[in-house]
């Protein structure tokens, strides 16, 4: 069995760290040895719900048999929040895990979009946008078979929205997967 771990701040022993940033918001995100917590940190119950989000996510997609009685920390620091952190958590939690060369079964992004009141859809919204919408969506999907790994929403929105926002964001998860192989690429170029 493995197990996860999320913190907003520890120390440790670094494997791996990358910065993301999409849009305006900016997630650093660092792979961790076996943790001592240096600083006591009490996240609320909006971080454990995150957290808990993300750990599910990644597990989904890691080849656990591959390391019985392991534990991974994932530490993921907010730097800046300008909207889509969720789904900015999530590709970071990927880049680090891949960055680490952790064993997976596939890849997988997240995405944030937003149904205005006008019923536009809005993909990699602002704090703002997201304030003002009638409902989020947050996504994570995998590479192979585009399935949804994660699902929540904030608001209210019919199926057909739900569909629409779906597709969408399916679609937009292409170019996240191109820029994952475009990153490796250029990583191992320079050698």
């Amino acid at each position: 069995m493995m197990f996860l771990m999320f913190f907003i701040f520890s120390s440790a022993v670094r494997i791996g760290q990358n910065l993301l940033i999409t849009s305006q918001t900016c997630r650093l995100s660092e792979l961790f040895a076996p943790v001592k917590l240096v600083e006591n940190y009490f996240p609320g119950v909006a971080e454990k719900a995150k957290e808990q989000m993300i750990k599910n996510t990644c597990e989904s997609v890691i080849l656990t048999a591959l390391h019985p009685r392991t534990s991974i920390t994932v530490v993921l620091q907010v730097i800046h929040d300008a909207g889509s952190l969720l789904s900015c958590c999530l590709n970071a939690s990927f880049v680090a895990m891949m960055d680490a060369g952790l064993p997976m079964k596939s890849s997988f992004c997240g995405l944030t979009c937003v149904i205005g009141t006008d019923g536009n859809i809005v993909l990699d919204p602002t704090a703002k946008q997201e304030k003002e919408s009638r409902a989020v969506l947050i996504f994570g999907i995998e590479s192979t078979e585009k399935k949804v790994l994660l699902l929540t929403t904030k608001g209210s929105c019919s199926v057909e929205e739900l569909q629409r926002c779906l597709a969408i964001c399916q679609k937009a998860s292409e170019k996240i997967f191109q820029f994952y192989r475009d990153s490796l690429r250029r990583k191992f170029s320079k050698s």
